[in-house]
């Protein structure tokens, strides 16, 4: 699922979301003696969604037919008083698609940070309600109404359950946690969709699965085309509640990887 160049983003398609993923309460939060105060741009619920930098210009640094290295600066601002180098690697190779990256902390102060991804995994022509989603987490986070953490439940036996479920008629914008890593200690989330096989995994750093079915562009009569896999280092709301936040040293880097490959 793609986006013209000369188009805003719709869906979040393919986005980097940095310095922080998902929803942030009010756009405010106190790191230490700081405060950050971010745009509502989910106005409705209240929020501010997804960080800065997917709106933010990239820096091409290098490129090849199997490889683009990126980078993006993030300059001390009201939403985000800390300063932050963020690289992030694109390569294809003979196991399909790695995504590698690396944020450094380039400022003088502590400075909280998350990252997340937002792909988009297409389904076969028949779309994702005759798919199948194969991913073992334990756990969910219980949702307000804003999109807001306000707990977890175990997933074993439910309809949430996600371990070899059937995509037909569900609807998912659910958060999963308790993911659990293979003998490479990666997860590995399926999607299995006539004649299409694909699967994304992540280092363990991505503790969080965030799993979003979009409708259809053609309307309710059409099939749904793709769902999105959201590999997240945090929770939403994490710059406001502390959980499971990256806290990078002044100099010190940070690094993880996530991919996709498809049969």
């Amino acid at each position: 699922m793609g986006v013209p160049e000369a188009e805003i983003d719709s869906g979040a398609r393919g986005q980097i979301l940095a310095p922080w993923p998902n929803r942030l309460e009010d756009g405010s939060y106190r790191f230490a003696d700081k405060e950050g105060k971010a745009a509502l741009d989910e106005p409705d619920r209240h929020n501010a969604i997804h960080g800065l930098v997917r709106w933010l210009p990239w820096k091409l640094e290098a490129n090849s037919a199997e490889k683009a290295e990126l980078s993006c600066m993030i300059h001390p601002q009201p939403a985000y008083p800390f300063r932050i180098r963020l690289e992030v690697a694109y390569e294809l190779g003979r196991g399909g698609l790695e995504v590698r990256s690396t944020a450094t902390n380039t400022g003088n102060y502590d400075a909280p940070f998350g990252i997340g991804f937002h792909p988009y995994l297409a389904a076969g022509p028949e779309g994702i309600d005759r798919a199948r989603l194969e991913l073992a987490a334990s756990r969910r986070l219980l949702l307000d109404g804003r999109g807001l953490p306000t707990g977890l439940e175990e997933v074993r036996g439910t309809a949430f359950d996600l371990d070899g479920k059937s995509l037909t008629g569900l609807e998912l914008d659910d958060c999963y946690t308790g993911v659990v890593a293979a003998a490479d200690d990666r997860w590995h989330c399926l999607l299995e969709s006539a004649p299409w096989r694909t699967e994304i995994w992540a280092d363990a750093a991505f503790a969080y699965v965030m799993c979003f079915t979009p409708g259809s562009p053609g309307g309710p009569s059409a099939p749904r085309p793709a769902i999105a896999i959201e590999p997240m280092t945090c929770p939403p709301n994490a710059l406001r509640t502390g959980t499971d936040l990256i806290v990078l040293r002044p100099g010190e880097p940070w690094q993880a990887a996530w991919g996709i490959t498809a049969q």
